[in-house]
């Protein structure tokens, strides 16, 4: 008896992860998803709309624009990716916003369904559109990617257990909000969730150099932009962080970035203009 309970569990939950199985746009990584993409962009909007309702947005006109500007030609690269890969049906997921916030900090995060933020102290250390297109890139990444989703996921495996998980995913929709307010930045966990966390930042990194690369930006800036921000201020060890050292992240772009330019880029049209709280939705670049 124990045996057969013991089997139809797994089974179910066999079950479960196959029906909520995703892939990664560029990567082919394959995912789990137990969470449909419209009750997530429901919570994220529902979020989102709340934080931007008392964000202070910036009065600087030009780096507003820059920042539309990078944006909506990273938007337009990604849509063309998907368009060109088989996965037009994709696009319904994405509403793109690009908006800069007179925040000091030295920051950018993302939502679901497109949403993209550029604190103004990032602007005080990007030095050209390229350097804010490793930013924007790496952002809109985590969108494509569905990173928030599978947080939200894995947040239900852990929390909710394979003994009531069928339960648990029958009735999500009354869980979503809740689960979104852990997913979308309020702190960190040790253990499962931070390695996890990791895997989806060197994810988001790879695939925002490819989609600069498509808009025309210059991707090699991406090494000497992460040096930079390493150099602004103090590390705090890997293990304790959700985001990769600055030393592994340069690692893997140096390695991936000759690949990604023989496969992607056409052309070098490298832009060369300068520019010299509540909880906070996840996927921040967390720069100290």
């Amino acid at each position: 008896m124990k045996m057969m309970k013991k089997t139809t569990l797994s089974l179910l939950v066999a079950a479960l992860l196959c029906v909520g199985c995703g892939t990664v746009p560029i990567t082919g990584r394959k995912q789990v998803l137990l969470v449909s993409d419209q009750e997530v962009l429901s919570s994220s909007l529902t979020q989102y709309s709340s934080y931007m309702s008392t964000a202070p947005r910036s009065t600087n006109a030009s780096r507003t624009a820059m920042v539309t500007r990078v944006g909506k030609r990273i938007a337009a690269a990604t849509d063309q990716y998907l368009r060109q890969n088989g996965l037009e049906s994709e696009l319904a997921n994405f509403a793109w916003e690009f908006n800069l916030v007179n925040d000091k900090q030295v920051n950018a995060f993302c939502m679901p369904g497109g949403k993209i933020v550029v604190y103004e102290g990032l602007m005080n250390l990007v030095e050209s559109e390229d350097e804010l297109a490793v930013v924007v890139g790496h952002e809109v990444a985590h969108a494509v990617a569905k990173h928030s989703n599978e947080r939200m996921s894995q947040q239900m495996l852990a929390e909710y257990g394979a003994q009531i998980l069928g339960a648990a995913v029958s009735q999500k929709s009354e869980m979503v909000q809740s689960m979104a307010a852990q997913v979308y930045g309020l702190g960190a966990q040790y253990g499962l969730s931070l390695p996890f966390s990791r895997k989806h930042e060197l994810e988001a990194d790879y695939m925002g150099l490819i989609l600069m690369t498509i808009a025309g930006y210059n991707p090699d800036v991406a090494i000497g932009f992460w040096q930079k921000m390493s150099a602004d201020g103090a590390q705090i060890p890997e293990f304790m962080s959700t985001h990769p050292s600055d030393a592994k992240r340069i690692k893997e772009i140096q390695s991936e970035l000759p690949k990604i330019k023989k496969k992607y880029q056409v052309g070098n049209t490298s832009s060369s203009s300068s520019a010299t709280s509540s909880s906070k939705p996840a996927y921040e670049l967390h720069f100290k």
